[in-house]
């Protein structure tokens, strides 16, 4: 008797099911796909105990007669494909014929469909893959697939599954993808008699977004758009100031085909580099288009894979136009703005001064608390380059109360101090008497020097029609659409407001983004200023030998030194937008990243050298700026090519909307 032998069909099935039905949600899918292949513009999937125990998935396509219904549930029937030819031009999810087999073959399994025309619909019963019962049966157009009591006859798999709110989630991830690629059809989720999902199904994917995760995500979405010969892009991206824990937020589809693929994920990775911490990922929906013979789609049991015929030409695609969108060209800081997720409203009693109409607007008010004009002056009185009304210089007077917030920064702002290098020398001055021990080496350099210094190292792209030191010209900064400056909070953070809304943005990493971005844009190296007095710089064995092996790096970002000793090195320049004082501290910084990095190339190190000198060289939290100042850095951040976050991932502004603020003082429904 021979010891080979043909297995039967129930359980060639069993096996089978090990690969195609993995976990309910495996199951879902499958059918799911079944019924967008079908022509369905509506399905309804209802599940119970994570699917376990019950699961439905209803559609409006076509459906079937009463041969195809019994000709289904054989292994591989399909309509899909006829011949070996045809897996090269495949336009449909499945291809295989092997869904329903296998399902039905663990599970309590039943087929109602009924096509257009017809009178009666045909119901399938089968119960772990026993013989199936066919039967006429009344019933609506379409199909609908009930699968009950999932691995009844396989406890060992049964055993391994997780529970059921696991389930129900891995169910819940797969439905959301599915309905991101197919905007087209509407889609309803049933979890435990609960409604969890709805689209629309207009043919909108910004809608579909907006109804999967809500008009918070919505509102922070990039349009992703790009055209080739032979490969075609579109979808959406959050910016970089709003991002999610794991890649389950990425969804990528290729000709309608939900996938995994690692080149895709890095292209995104590597565009966003610079932009978000090592910890978060931007909220994707990807949407590929390539012709169908450069995919090969039967690499993987789940068909969750695809081979691509030319890869690196998808990375390029996707970087490409990844790139493109993060890039704000055309936008103002209100649109590249981070949206405030969920601010909570905490209420506190303090007492109000309120200031007569009659009186100066530099009346001394409590921090924090005044009206309009109050507040605006209380931020001059306490900066340097604001005096009151009674005591300018210039013996500027009004005859007439501010009406706004920003005429009464303007019109109080006196003119003389209005250029930024002027104020902030007089702030370091004062500075340096207060503190002489701060002051250190800058003391040495030539006045002239360090207001080139400071010139350069906040103003230096700013056009000269901005530099004007006529009241007139910054009366003109109230162009429409422009973010204004009104203060500043904590010596930290700058606010400001345009038409549309209120705005906190993070002076350090504002400054830090414009700088970071200045240093990148220069090809070669980075221009630098020779010291009057030459530092000397001891190191240890390793850093010795780290400055030694990137001379030619530390040189292109700026940094020249020559060796002057055994572990000691002669700093004779450093970058021109650097302080002399924040040297010796950016080179150690620097060198604290090259040990920390491991097969990085020099463009990895260059970039993350580039951010260390931003961070030291930005102005930092505590520093006290002037009107003017601030409206320079809110100008160059606008102008930045990705003005979203600092180089380490951190947000440079936040924006609250009139509606938002609306909502949060409870002005909702009022009409005022």
């Amino acid at each position: 008797m021979s010891m080979i032998h043909v297995l039967d069909d129930n359980t060639i099935n069993k096996i089978a099911a090990g690969e195609v039905v993995e976990r309910p949600a495996s199951v879902i899918k499958e059918l799911v796909e079944n019924a967008m292949d079908a022509g369905a513009t509506r399905i309804e999937v209802e599940i119970m105990a994570g699917g376990t125990s019950f699961m439905r998935v209803t559609d409006n396509g076509k459906g079937m007669s009463a041969e195809d219904a019994r000709l289904a549930i054989l292994r591989h029937a399909t309509s899909k494909i006829r011949e070996v030819s045809d897996l090269n031009t495949i336009g449909t999810l499945g291809f295989r014929g092997e869904a329903l087999p296998t399902i039905a073959s663990v599970s309590r399994f039943t087929l109602l469909t009924r096509r257009a025309g017809d009178d009666l619909g045909t119901r399938v019963t089968i119960t772990g893959g026993k013989e199936p019962d066919i039967m006429e049966a009344g019933c609506s157009l379409g199909t609908t697939v009930k699968v009950e009591d999932l691995f009844f006859n396989t406890p060992a798999r049964k055993k391994f599954l997780k529970t059921n709110h696991t389930e129900g989630s891995k169910i819940n991830d797969f439905i959301v993808k599915l309905a991101l690629s197919r905007p087209d059809i509407e889609f309803h989720f049933i979890n435990n008699n609960k409604m969890s999902v709805v689209t629309p199904g207009n043919g909108n994917l910004y809608d579909t977004i907006q109804a999967i995760y809500g008009a918070k995500a919505a509102d922070s979405l990039l349009g992703l758009s790009l055209e080739d010969e032979d490969v075609k892009i579109s979808g959406y991206i959050t910016k970089p100031s709003m991002l999610k824990s794991s890649r389950a937020w990425q969804t990528y589809i290729v000709n309608s085909r939900i996938i995994q693929n690692r080149a895709i994920a890095k292209a995104i990775d590597n565009a966003y580099k610079s932009l978000i911490p090592k910890s978060g990922f931007p909220l994707t929906v990807i949407n590929i288009e390539v012709p169908q013979r450069s995919v090969d789609v039967n690499v993987h049991p789940q068909k969750s894979e695809l081979k691509f015929e030319d890869e690196s030409r998808i990375f390029k695609a996707v970087y490409k136009a990844v790139l493109d969108a993060i890039r704000p060209a055309g936008r103002g800081l209100g649109e590249v703005a981070a949206v405030v997720e969920k601010p909570e409203n905490h209420v506190t009693m303090e007492p109000m001064q309120f200031v007569p109409a009659t009186e100066p607007i530099d009346t001394p008010v409590i921090p924090g608390v005044s009206h309009a004009a109050s507040f605006s002056s209380s931020f001059q009185s306490s900066s340097p380059a604001a005096t009151s009304a009674a005591g300018s210089p210039a013996g500027t007077s009004y005859s007439q109360r501010p009406q706004t917030i920003y005429e009464a920064v303007h019109r109080a702002a006196p003119a003389s101090m209005a250029d930024f290098s002027a104020v902030q020398e007089k702030m370091r001055a004062e500075h340096a008497i207060k503190n002489p021990a701060d002051s250190g080496i800058v003391a040495e350099k030539a006045p002239q020097e360090r207001q080139e210094s400071m010139e350069s190292r906040f103003s230096e792209s700013v056009p000269a029609a901005k530099k004007t030191t006529d009241t007139s010209a910054q009366e003109d900064l109230a162009y429409e659409g422009s973010v204004v400056p009104i203060g500043q909070v904590d010596l930290t953070y700058i606010i400001a407001q345009d038409a549309k809304g209120l705005y906190i943005v993070d002076q350090h990493a504002a400054h830090e983004r414009i700088l970071f971005d200045k240093f990148s844009a220069m090809a070669g190296d980075i221009p630098s200023q020779q010291l009057l007095v030459h530092q000397i710089l001891s190191f240890d064995a390793k850093e010795a030998e780290l400055v030694e092996k990137n001379q030619e790096l530390f040189a292109s970002l700026g940094f020249h030194m020559e060796m002057s000793g055994e572990r000691e090195f002669r700093l004779m320049e450093v970058p021109a937008d650097v302080p002399v004082s924040e040297a010796e501290d950016i080179i150690r910084e620097i060198l604290t990243n090259l040990m920390e990095m491991h097969e990085t190339t020099a463009k990895e190190i260059r970039q993350a050298c580039l951010a260390t000198t931003a961070c030291r060289a930005a102005i930092k939290a505590g520093e006290e700026l002037s009107f003017r100042q601030m409206q320079i850095i809110l100008d160059e951040l606008a102008h930045t090519a990705f003005p979203y976050t600092c180089p380490h991932g951190r947000p440079t502004i936040l924006k609250f909307s009139s509606e938002e603020l609306a909502k949060m003082f409870k002005r909702t429904g009022f009409g005022f």
